[in-house]
């Protein structure tokens, strides 16, 4: 057996902290140094590149913009600056990656389009719902949001944990304090090793009603909080269709996507014409691409109800669609480019994110705001622990200052005589170390009577403060109330009433209509298709009764009339067991002959066509060859897509396919060319797809001559040489088991050895 292959690892240097000597050669199996080399790499892009920390909801990409344009003053109230310039910072102290990522991460913060709530104002060229890049770098400038400084709000009042950088030259934040639900409001996508996260955005004044709401029950379900959070709230608005059930399996798994369709309405354009304006387009579709797609319908005919396609589009997006027809349903020609075009999207939910210990999990609705509202606790005591500890230490020198101001006269004589006076004020008076340093470094001016009212007030406020936090601390549903006026601080900022806090997706049901693409643009009319005995096929205006006037070239007659209608499928089946498919509408018109069948379908010369009728997916058909073989199949299988037909029955040699009836009753007859019949259940024909069939009649020379259904109550008939309906008398006499030899017709019965010559389904 061979080894497994081994790697050698040789160390230089003037020696190494791990106490392997520097020139030492480390023996590894090549196996476990790959996998344990591949896990590095899989958990470093799950935490370090993929997935959003379920807290702040940012990537650390993200995370180090913000930071690095907090540190640049970067605040709404200030002017802007170059996106060169925040890559750069970025780059050089936080993010040691490529330029271009970062900057199409800062970019991707700022599109309006692309981010719900953006936390970047971006200024110049910074791309469009065209998919048009943006300018360079060194041309825009930016600065951030209001919800990008939510994001960042209390940072400098230990909020959160410091990590050091990748150089260790600096620090920076592990999350963000995260004062706006950014994870659901903004949304994120990323593809990790194994693991993948999307989560699409949605409106964050219903995100805060579910979170207060949480906080008023902490136990409150996923159905509870989807009173609140009716579903994303796109960028791009459109028209959600899904079912509230749906929606909710959605959220309770965490898992699942949403179908987006566009948002349109019909424009009357006078003289019964209108034309169809898309205003909305699905999230993350790019307009020029659907556009160009919609004209690759149009030119490949995919939508026959589809003429023209504009795009108007200024600030606001303006669609055009024209229709061939004023006749065309509106409504029936955007269900088609639903189906066959991106004016339709699935928006997928995976809320694949890092949680608080920074482990890749997927969390329901609930953990997620719940997630964020734990953050925020930790963050008000954690500001409240450092406000606590400020106001302690400015209310140690404020004592030292009022003890001064009691003892003002022996402060003076302990200063202006004593020499060493910072050791005999703390002796004389208990005074801290800070303390006695404050009172020599105050000034005389200091020392006046307003400026003792003023320490005594200030000392009175910072203690009544210390004791709210005190109480805050101690007090868990004191912290949640905080909380709450928090979350209803940005509730009111993003409320519904607000240009960028109005809902903009809608919700409705998908409706109720089921397209045939291949008929939804046919006018319907009447017709009556007919068949020569030659193949010559041909449809003739509305449907007639009566076929004995209609006229055939010289030698040929009538083999087949069948009343439909132009949006029906005609189904042919010839002696070769094919069956084909017409369209109804495409078929030749009343005008002289027709066509030969041949030019519509592929079939052989040594074929001909030996059944004809309009195509009902419900029915049940026998079909039958020659030599006493068939099965029952149902109309679902025979449809042909292609003009060579749908190969079904299966014959060979001299053996062809001879008749294709409906099943109508639970009894089968059948004639061979001996004049000998057979009936039989219907049950005992099995039902298949394709092939040679089962044995029907058992036959010493020849083979069948017809086959019929009937139902038992009704009996057994035929149809004499004129025509008359005469029925078999004892036909419980001619009832045995399939593939039987079965017993001679009674007298009177077809000389044909038919039981209906006319051939007909």
């Amino acid at each position: 057996m061979a080894k497994t292959p081994k790697t050698k690892s040789k160390s230089s240097g003037a020696g190494g902290d791990n106490g392997v000597p520097d020139n030492a050669i480390i023996e590894e199996h090549f196996d476990t140094a790959l996998s344990t080399r591949y896990l590095a790499y899989a958990l470093s892009t799950i935490t370090q590149r993929a997935l959003p920390d379920v807290r702040d909801g940012l990537k650390p990409v993200h995370r180090r913009i913000l930071y690095a344009m907090r540190q640049l003053k970067l605040n709404p109230e200030n002017s802007h600056k170059k996106s060169a310039r925040i890559v750069g910072d970025v780059m050089g102290q936080y993010h040691p990656h490529g330029d271009a990522s970062i900057y199409d991460a800062l970019v991707k913060l700022s599109q309006s389009f692309a981010t719900r709530y953006p936390l970047v104002d971006g200024q110049g060229n910074f791309g469009n719902i065209d998919g048009d890049s943006p300018a360079a770098m060194r041309y825009t400038e930016a600065k951030m949001t209001a919800a990008g400084v939510a994001l960042l709000a209390g940072l400098d009042e230990d909020a959160v944990d410091f990590i050091p950088t990748y150089n260790e030259e600096d620090d920076e934040p592990q999350v963000l304090p995260a004062g706006f639900p950014n994870l659901l409001a903004n949304g994120s996508q990323g593809i990790a090793v194994g693991m993948a996260t999307s989560i699409p955005p949605h409106n964050a004044a219903e995100l805060c009603n579910a979170a207060l709401h949480l906080i008023k029950t902490p136990n409150a379900r996923v159905e509870t909080l989807m009173n609140y959070v009716l579903g994303p709230d796109l960028p791009t608005g459109g028209i959600i269709v899904e079912t509230p059930e749906s929606m909710l399996e959605t959220y309770k798994a965490g898992k699942g996507g949403f179908k987006v369709r566009a948002r349109w309405h019909v424009e009357d354009t006078g003289r019964g014409q209108y034309q169809i304006i898309i205003t909305e387009i699905p999230y993350q579709v790019q307009k020029s691409r659907l556009i160009e797609k919609l004209a690759e319908i149009i030119e490949l005919k995919k939508s026959p109800g589809l003429a023209d396609v504009r795009d108007e589009s200024a600030e606001d997006i303006r669609i055009v669609l024209e229709p061939r027809s004023k006749n065309i349903d509106a409504a029936l020609l955007m269900e088609s480019l639903f189906k066959i075009s991106e004016l339709e999207s699935r928006t997928s939910l995976n809320m694949n994110v890092l949680d608080d210990t920074r482990t890749p999990r997927v969390m329901d609705l609930r953990e997620v705001i719940q997630s964020w509202l734990n953050h925020r606790r930790e963050v008000l005591l954690r500001r409240s622990g450092q406000r606590l500890s400020k106001i302690a230490d400015r209310l140690e020198i404020l004592d030292g200052y009022m003890i001064a101001f009691l003892n003002m006269d022996e402060v003076i004589r302990i200063i202006r005589f004593e020499d060493h006076p910072k050791q005999d004020l703390m002796k004389a008076f208990g005074l801290t170390e800070r303390q006695a340093d404050a009172i020599l470094n105050m000034r005389l001016r200091a020392l006046n009577k307003l400026q003792e009212l003023e320490i005594k007030g200030e000392h009175d406020k910072l203690s009544a403060e210390r004791d709210e936090l005190d109480k805050l601390v101690s007090t868990e549903s004191l912290q949640w109330d905080a909380i709450a006026d928090q979350v209803r601080e940005v509730r009111d900022i993003y409320g519904p009433k607000t240009e960028l806090g109005r809902r903009r997706t809608t919700f409705e049901l998908a409706p109720d209509i089921d397209v045939d693409l291949s008929t939804a643009f046919i006018t319907k009319e009447p017709i009556t298709v007919v068949m020569s005995e030659k193949g010559w096929i041909r449809a003739l205006k509305g449907k007639m009764d009566d076929v004995s006037g209609v006229k055939f070239k010289e030698g040929d007659k009538l083999a087949f009339a069948v009343p439909a209608e132009t949006t029906d499928k005609i189904i042919v089946f010839a002696t070769n067991g094919k069956f084909y498919t017409l369209g109804a509408d495409k078929l030749p018109g009343g005008r002289g002959n027709g066509e030969p069948i041949r030019l519509l379908v592929d079939m052989e010369n040594d074929h001909s066509p030996i059944g004809m009728f309009v195509h009902d997916p419900e029915r049940e058909l026998i079909v039958a060859s020659s030599d006493g073989y068939g099965f029952r199949v149902s109309e679902k299988e025979i449809i042909a897509s292609t003009r060579g037909g749908r190969k079904t029955l299966n014959v060979k040699g001299d053996s062809e396919a001879l008749r294709v009836i409906q099943t109508k009753g639970e009894k089968i007859a059948v004639i061979g060319e001996n004049r000998k019949i057979l009936v039989f259940d219907v049950e005992d024909l099995p039902v298949m797809t394709r092939g040679k069939g089962v044995r029907l009649q058992k036959y010493k020379d020849g083979g069948l001559s017809d086959i019929t259904t009937f139902k038992s109550e009704e009996g057994l008939t035929f149809l004499d040489t004129s025509a008359r309906r005469k029925d078999v008398p004892d036909w419980n006499l001619l009832v045995g088991k399939r593939a039987q030899a079965g017993r001679m017709a009674p007298r009177g019965f077809s000389r044909k050895s038919s039981f209906d010559p006319s051939r007909g389904l």
